[in-house]
């Protein structure tokens, strides 16, 4: 079986990642979707949150795993789960000038690859830092988000 982990903080999923996420669907036999914990972030959704969104909203697809990553180095992660690979996606180059010396890294230390997914040209402008900061400032998310995350941000509907 071909396993690859798609990390990530998804705070909040947003149809970027679901994109990238479905994409490895299609190339893997399972996808591991590990929702991480950086103790230096600060976090709009509690972990619980964001696992519970990220089970709703990818619960269509089959052979997704939506688990905590929990803590240590995401090479040792994926040694543990079986993962031959980790999937990020890339919406520019400064994202991949970012996530290179990780992936080399993460190679070196255990032999995990990293494969990268170029984003969907209508996804390369959406992060979930943006996504929380145009809700916050009562900017419509409806078209950015899953109605998981939609329901929890901005009261349950889309603005009209």
């Amino acid at each position: 079986m071909r396993r690859a982990v798609c990390p990530g903080s998804f705070d909040p999923i947003h149809h970027g990642h679901l994109e990238v996420i479905a994409r490895a669907a299609n190339i893997f036999d399972e996808v591991v979707v590990a929702v991480s914990t950086n103790p230096a972030k600060k976090y709009r959704f509690t972990l619980d949150e964001r696992l519970d969104m990220a089970r709703e909203t990818l619960g269509y697809l089959s052979g997704i795993i939506v688990e905590p990553m929990g803590e240590g180095l995401l090479a040792e992660y994926c040694h543990r789960r079986g993962a031959s690979a980790i999937v990020k996606g890339l919406r520019s180059s400064s994202d991949f000038d970012y996530e290179l010396p990780m992936a080399t890294m993460n190679r070196q230390l255990t032999g995990v690859e990293t494969v990268f997914l170029a984003a969907e040209g209508r996804f390369t402008h959406i992060s979930s830092s943006l996504i929380k900061e145009v809700d916050s400032l009562g900017g419509d998310i409806s078209d950015f988000v899953p109605r998981a995350v939609l329901k929890r941000l901005s009261g349950g509907a889309p603005k009209a």
